[in-house]
């Protein structure tokens, strides 16, 4: 069986010159691909203690359902500012090109929840950093950030630093 790596498609000056592109959607148009790359990323949840899946939009939802799915657990979307129906909160935070806003669902997270956060990538840490304060916010304890790959260049552990954090990919650079 492949390594979960071989399935990532590097694209080579995207978006500019002297950056690699990982693109997961090679990843996710291979069953063999998505299953490893979800029972990966599930794994580093076993023996722990965990409410509620948290996803943040778009990617964390492909990964985080299936794992909360799988685990019998409620999965609570985090949604770019305007698109959640009910009563909300908000964060916003820089990207390299401007600023972001996402938003949670006031109800989503009970007091004392222990949650796991789940996305597709780690690179600077700003969107999971937002979520994470949305959920302690609510009451939420998070207990794990699960992320498919880390660019671990862009240091985005040191965002996250304090919390327990995996990925079942690390590239060294950005």
């Amino acid at each position: 069986m492949k390594k979960l790596e071989e399935y990532v498609r590097s694209i080579p000056d995207f978006p500019e010159p002297g950056i690699i592109f990982r693109d997961i959607t090679s990843i996710l148009q291979d069953p063999d691909g998505l299953r490893l790359a979800i029972d990966e990323m599930q794994a580093f949840l076993e023996n722990l203690d965990v409410d509620v899946i948290v996803g943040t939009e778009s990617r964390g939802f492909i990964f985080g359902m299936p794992i909360a799915y799988n685990l019998h657990k409620p999965f609570v979307p985090v949604r770019k500012k305007g698109k959640l129906p009910c009563e909300t909160i908000s964060r916003s935070y820089d990207l390299e090109y401007g600023q972001a806003t996402i938003e949670i669902h006031k109800d989503a997270i009970k007091p004392g929840q222990k949650v796991a956060v789940v996305d597709d990538l780690i690179a600077t840490g700003g969107t999971v950093k937002a979520a994470i304060e949305m959920i302690e916010e609510l009451g939420g304890e998070v207990v794990k950030c699960v992320f498919l790959m880390e660019l671990a260049g862009l240091n985005g552990r040191a965002a996250l630093a304090g919390y327990d954090v995996d990925a079942a990919i690390t590239y060294e650079g950005k």
